[in-house]
């Protein structure tokens, strides 16, 4: 059997993905904070978003690359950033960086990653991102970008929607902390999944390695509440200038929702705005990305990324109809990696490309810059 006929969806790499991590990394990736409602709520603002099909278009080609941000991309879906990626895998981000570079597509690397900017490096392609939370020393700041800079990362990303750490009840009550302890009731969980052990054992249990370059090694704390906080702050509008000065390429702020806010960083000149709720892991009665996606349109005219409980091409469709320049996922990459290990990513692309070709050719659709044509307004529907 190949592949594409044992797992043809995201929905198929999730659930394998499941049957091989154990309780307490599933949960990690997997939970939102709260009763999960704002997950839930993505994906309903996502199956709401009807598209009209069109006929007697003849034999259509679609073409699922995209430009953006001055890049030519072979996907408009890239690689959105997860914190210790490496617990999920064993070597995650190289992995991922590795597969990004391969396919086409951005990959952004988050600094509660358990590798370096540094250790990545060898393996980014020309669209390496680097999401920065914000540390409130100047130096460590400036260091940061420095060392991401000659690490090969072009474009900065600035996560704002943390001011605080959320509670992610889910993630408590599964045990884990960073680094995670080798409790029993890990260990008992580690021992259902040798797969994922095995590989573990080889790479050893990941650390948030850049953070500790300046906070130095820590022992048990909550995974809710890990090490990066030791050095973070919540940022303001003088931070955001700062940044701005410091960096020399693409800048992107990351968890905007009200489109006052994406007026205001218009204004400040950043180049591209990131439209996230963090997946459902920061605030449970937060809207969903999607609902805030066309008002922030509406509010301002720089580029537009969106994610947000992202499960395929149609997925992909429904944001672009309704305002996104680019996609980014990050839980479904992941679900790929652990279903499938180094294979995974690459075969997401695939199932992304052909989901992206197929409704395409439904709806008449040679170029994705022609979807907002036949997006059906939510008044019309029946």
């Amino acid at each position: 059997m190949t592949l594409h006929s044992q797992y043809p969806a995201l929905s198929d790499l999730r659930a394998r993905a499941r049957r091989r991590l154990p309780h307490f990394v599933w949960e990690f990736l997997d939970a939102g904070t709260g009763a999960d409602q704002t997950k839930a709520r993505n994906r309903a603002a996502l199956d709401a978003v009807h598209l009209m099909p069109s006929v007697l278009h003849g034999n259509v080609a679609p073409d699922v690359s995209t430009q953006f941000l001055g890049q030519s991309l072979s996907l408009p879906v890239g690689i959105a950033p997860v914190g210790m990626s490496g617990l999920i895998w064993p070597d995650a981000e190289r992995l991922m960086a590795r597969a990004a570079g391969e396919i086409g597509i951005p990959y952004c690397l988050s600094t509660v990653a358990s590798q370096r900017p540094e250790d990545v490096a060898p393996m980014l392609g020309e669209n390496a991102w680097f999401q920065m939370y914000s540390p409130r020393d100047a130096h460590i700041r400036a260091d940061m970008l420095t060392r991401a800079r000659a690490a090969g990362f072009k474009t900065l990303v600035l996560t704002v929607d943390v001011p605080v750490g959320s509670r992610r009840e889910r993630q408590a009550r599964s045990g884990l902390t960073t680094p995670p302890t080798l409790s029993p009731r890990i260990l008992a969980q580690i021992a259902t999944r040798p797969t994922w052990a095995m590989g573990m054992a080889r790479m050893g249990m990941p650390r948030m390695k850049l953070i500790e370059d300046y906070a130095g090694k820590t022992k048990g704390m909550p995974s809710n509440n890990h090490a990066g906080y030791l050095l973070r702050t919540s940022p303001d509008w003088d931070y955001l200038r700062w940044l701005r000065e410091a960096w020399e390429g693409p800048m992107v702020v990351k968890g905007v929702l009200n489109p006052k806010d994406a007026a205001a960083l218009e204004n400040e000149g950043v180049d591209a705005i990131w439209v996230s709720n963090h997946g459902g892991r920061q605030f449970d009665a937060a809207p969903a990305s999607l609902a805030q996606l066309p008002l922030i349109r509406g509010a301002c005219a720089v580029p537009l990324i969106f994610d947000g409980g992202v499960e395929g091409g149609l997925d992909v469709l429904r944001a672009l109809a309704l305002g996104a320049d680019y996609v980014m996922i990050g839980r479904g990459w992941h679900f790929a990696l652990a279903a499938l290990g180094a294979a995974g990513p690459a075969h997401l692309a695939d199932i992304l490309r052909e989901d992206l070709t197929a409704n395409m050719g439904q709806l008449g659709l040679g170029t994705l810059s022609d979807v907002q044509s036949r997006l059906i307004p939510e008044r019309t529907r029946s």
